[in-house]
């Protein structure tokens, strides 16, 4: 009854109203599986690439935005 409701007040049909609400939902889905983004977070991890002094690159990144 909702879902009439709801296909009604946009004056579509409810298949119509149906896959439009599944095809926005699956679009909002992220793209890749989390585990595959966790896997590669860990593998990235590993290496000790060099930094800087948080609040030095806080201060670099700061006057980049002001230049």
């Amino acid at each position: 009854m909702e879902i009439q409701q709801c296909a009604r007040r946009e004056k579509t049909t409810v298949e119509e109203w149906v896959r439009r609400v599944l095809r926005e939902a699956r679009q909002q889905k992220p793209s890749s599986d989390p585990q595959a983004k966790l896997e590669a977070l860990r593998r990235c991890v590993q290496f000790l690439f060099p930094t800087g002094d948080l609040e030095q690159m806080n201060r670099e990144i700061e006057r980049g935005y002001q230049a």
